[in-house]
């Protein structure tokens, strides 16, 4: 088998949780009097939280403190945690959760590679808390994709070395990350459409046939 480990991105890949990051940053925008629509929300997708603080703010007339960008983006946090309450395992598609099953069924080590520091209460609210075998996310990494880090951290965990795992996502940041990284990379949506993308999936189940 080619591949020993896959590490997915979460969201866009596992779960969708895009239009709850948007209204919650939707709330500050209005609060602080900025400009904030979702072709604006498309650029922060694989982004960290204070890059993607500074990208709404490139329409802000006034400059914050470092302190203050701090605030914003813990009160943007705080709602946008309370927002994940309305998620349940009914977020978590069947295509998904099959797909998941069969690829541990042939002994495949999955885990997780996502910026975001919500993943394990993403993972708990849709069902899959302790399902993977390793998860590197925002806690545990101090560069944002497109730098590998997180990528790399999730393959060490999972005792392989980056040509042995496959990495699946949905941003193009995320693809430009498996490369820099030595990984292979399988993406969805706008991922797909990357020049240096080693698998171009249609759907998550295509997995399947990958790893067979």
């Amino acid at each position: 088998m080619k591949y020993k480990g896959i590490i997915f991105d979460l969201d866009g890949v596992i779960c969708f949780t895009d239009k709850y990051h948007y209204q919650a940053w939707k709330s500050l925008a209005d609060e602080i009097g900025v400009y904030f629509d979702e072709t604006i929300n498309n650029r922060l997708r694989g982004v960290s939280r204070m890059a993607s603080l500074d990208i709404i703010l490139e329409r802000s007339e006034k400059d914050y403190t470092p302190e203050e960008k701090e605030q914003m983006a813990a009160r943007k946090n705080e709602r946008y945690r309370t927002l994940l309450e309305q998620m349940s395992p009914a977020d978590l598609s069947a295509e998904v959760r099959e797909t998941l099953d069969d690829l541990r069924a042939k002994g495949i080590l999955l885990a997780i590679g996502s910026s975001s520091k919500n993943a394990k209460l993403i993972l708990g609210r849709i069902g899959l808390g302790d399902y993977f075998d390793a998860i590197s996310d925002g806690t545990n990494i101090t560069h944002s994709k497109p730098h590998p880090e997180v990528f790399l951290k999730g393959a060490q965990f999972l005792g392989l070395d980056p040509e042995d795992c496959l990495v699946v996502e949905d941003a193009l940041a995320g693809i430009d990350a498996a490369v820099a990284g030595g990984f292979d990379g399988a993406g969805l949506g706008e991922a797909a459409t990357h020049p240096k993308v080693t698998w171009a999936m249609k759907t998550f189940s295509d997995l399947k046939q990958i790893c067979e």
